[in-house]
């Protein structure tokens, strides 16, 4: 909503002091100067991405557009998934653990926590690694390298989409050039016209130096780095369990654990110690009364 808002701010502003100054606006409307800059950034864009980045920044755009990021409700349904995790790795034999960790989608822990169940990705890191933990020979250190190392991987792969855009948002300038050279090449053809038509002719040309420089730092460039803060934030969940996993590991209750990886989660998203106690110890259910 918050793209769909800036997006109309900045185009009524553009659209509504041009109006202001005295200009009008079917100037502005040349259909085939947006076709050639959109017609050309579009494949630039797919020159320069594989198919797997291509597709991978419709999803990043659609999540930026809906904001998709972890809510708090979903950082405590995290937190009590690992709680009830660690306990398990703590007070349960291998046996019973390691069927949760081999087949976590018919696991009933992992199925009482559903929104954390539907990111596979997530699901897997903490499966690997507490898979690690219940080994046993690991130390708590090369576990941290080994954490840092796969997420800096996941960062680096998530913001693909961030890059291909802030691409094509730099060069859009430089495309909005190439259709108003277009247009003044079509102007100069029409030398022996009127000075009005001429005049319309150069106008029309210009219009494609605007949309250029407009849609790459009024829209591209911005909505790209909205990509990246989508991004980044979701990408937030795997510092909760690392933290939570190493604390573990250096010999911290599950309870303290998890604090560990309260503390990753951002303030304005942060629940209370209560609110973290109230869905891993109680389970959720209301507190009693002292």
């Amino acid at each position: 909503m918050s793209v769909l808002i800036g997006l109309v701010i900045a185009i009524g502003s553009m659209l509504g002091g041009f109006v202001a100054m005295g200009g009008h606006l079917i100037v502005i409307w040349q259909p085939w100067e947006y076709v050639i800059i959109c017609g050309m950034a579009a494949g630039t864009f797919v020159i320069a991405n594989p198919m797997k980045t291509v597709v991978d920044t419709g999803r990043a755009s659609m999540e930026a557009l809906t904001g998709k990021v972890p809510k708090r409700q979903d950082f405590l349904a995290l937190l009590g998934l690992l709680h009830t995790l660690m306990r398990e790795l703590k007070n349960k034999p291998r046996n019973e653990v390691e069927p949760h960790l081999d087949d976590p989608e018919n696991s009933e822990l992992f199925k009482t926590y559903p929104d954390v169940a539907k990111n596979k990705d997530l699901v897997m890191f903490i499966c690997d690694y507490a898979r690690l933990i219940l080994i046993g020979n690991a130390r708590s250190h090369e576990i941290e390298a080994l954490m840092d190392e796969e997420i800096t991987g996941q960062k680096r792969d998530a913001l693909k989409p961030y890059a291909a855009l802030t691409t094509v948002a730099e060069a859009l300038p430089a495309l909005g050039i190439v259709a108003a050279v277009l247009g003044i090449v079509k102007a100069m053809g029409a030398l022996d016209q009127s000075p009005q038509i001429l005049g319309g002719l150069i106008g029309a040309a210009l219009v494609g130096t605007f949309v250029g420089i407009f849609l790459s730092y009024g829209v591209l460039a911005p909505f790209a780095l909205k990509v990246k803060t989508t991004r980044e934030k979701q990408g937030r969940v795997y510092i909760i369990v690392k933290q939570s996993l190493l604390a573990y590991m250096n010999g911290a209750v599950p309870q303290i654990a998890v604090e560990h990886g309260r503390k990753g989660i951002s303030s304005g998203d942060r629940p209370t110690i209560d609110e973290v106690e109230n869905a891993t110890v109680t389970g959720g259910a209301p507190r009693e009364a002292a």
